[in-house]
């Protein structure tokens, strides 16, 4: 069962609602909204979901070895030059 609240649009929202309802891609106004409320929800959700996993990989990396500056940016040479010489591509 729904519940009912009031709410209050712009004038610009609720015209693009009713221009929503109008072409037949809503079956009312209250439908524009509460799919507008799922995209909302869903976006949240998987915003929330990838800070999770973030910070996840942070707690991760923070309790692993430290690599210094130096040290990455050997392996990142040593990853290009191996990328170049499986590729035949000369630097």
């Amino acid at each position: 069962m729904g519940v009912k609240s009031s709410i209050s649009l712009s004038d610009q929202q609720a015209a693009f609602a009713r221009r929503l309802v109008e072409q037949g891609r809503f079956s009312s106004v209250s439908a524009v909204v509460q799919n507008g409320l799922d995209l909302l929800r869903q976006r949240t959700e998987a915003e929330e979901a990838e800070t999770a996993a973030l910070k996840a990989v942070l707690a991760d990396r923070l309790r692993g070895d430290f690599v210094t500056g130096a040290e990455m940016e050997t392996r990142v040479a040593t990853m290009i030059d191996k990328k170049r010489r499986n590729a035949r591509v000369e630097g």
